[in-house]
């Protein structure tokens, strides 16, 4: 049971890392963000990338949010993996 939900909540993990590496790229075109995919996007990423945008700030019109954002997400879901490792062998 708990190797399931750590699969399933890592896997949703991954999605959202991916829903955030796709949001990067469509800004790189303009006019990509106001297609109803891209606002779409927005409304799922926007929340949890506009925390690391308030904390850290761009440097030359760069924003390093997203990068910064990813590498939580990455150490959260090895922590949980981890996690899930020492609870089944228990």
């Amino acid at each position: 049971m708990i190797s399931f939900l750590v699969m399933v909540v890592g896997s949703l993990l991954d999605l959202y890392t991916m829903a955030i590496v796709v949001w990067c790229i469509l800004t790189w075109f303009p006019g990509a963000l106001n297609s109803t995919f891209g606002q779409w996007l927005t409304k799922l990423v926007d929340p949890y990338l506009g925390f690391f945008e308030r904390l850290i700030p761009s440097i030359g019109g760069v924003s390093f949010a997203p990068v910064v954002a990813v590498l939580v997400l990455w150490l959260a879901q090895s922590g949980l993996r981890f996690l899930g490792q020492l609870l089944v062998a228990m």
